[in-house]
């Protein structure tokens, strides 16, 4: 149960902080749309990174220096153009919660979307790979551990995109669209130059 506990830790701090995954979960469970595949699929994709972590992949990493600047070259890229859309949305305004209907964005697009947020992030990498990877080596039992950094992620990404349903009144005004498109759009432009600096 210790190495449980301590996967538990390691993997909800490394996911805590607000990136592009994050926002982008944030935003579909602000508006309900297909909240459930998009933490599934955040969640499903952190623990195949953390299994490959705990594996061993982290070395594989360390001993390909070309591997990491592809990775962080191409995960920019995208961040900036993910960003780029985000500012536009924010300039032309217009948009409000809407709980009735059909949803915007077909499944199919969302889960492309949120696929790319998650693999193309080096971040991602580096943090779930390499750090949870390199820091589960020093515990005996590496399945609980691994586990422990599993459940973070399945708790932390559920919890963000249900918990999300209850700024719902804030996001009924155009404006507050805006403010969080404005809000997504410097995450990831500010994750981009981190990346590329």
């Amino acid at each position: 149960m210790q190495a449980a506990f301590a996967g538990f830790a390691l993997g909800f701090s490394l996911i805590l902080a607000i990136g592009a995954q994050n926002a982008f979960v944030l935003r579909q469970g602000i508006r309900r749309e297909y909240v459930f595949a998009t933490c599934l699929t955040c969640a499903v994709s952190d623990a195949i990174l953390i299994a490959v972590g705990v594996a061993g992949f982290g070395a594989l990493a360390q001993a390909v220096p070309w591997l990491e600047i592809v990775m962080r070259y191409g995960g920019a890229a995208f961040l900036f153009w993910y960003g780029a859309r985000n500012f536009h949305a924010a300039w032309q305004g217009g948009e409000a919660l809407q709980t009735q209907g059909k949803a915007k964005a077909s499944l199919k697009a969302i889960l492309a979307t949120v696929l790319m947020l998650t693999w193309l992030n080096p971040h991602v990498y580096l943090d779930t790979v390499v750090l949870l990877g390199s820091i589960s080596a020093g515990w005996d039992d590496k399945l609980s551990f691994a586990l422990g950094a599993m459940s973070a992620s399945f708790v932390f990404f559920f919890s963000l995109g249900y918990g999300a349903q209850f700024l719902t009144p804030v996001f009924a005004r155009p404006r507050a669209w805006q403010i969080l498109d404005a809000f997504v759009g410097l995450t990831m432009w500010a994750i981009a130059a981190k990346l590329v600096l």
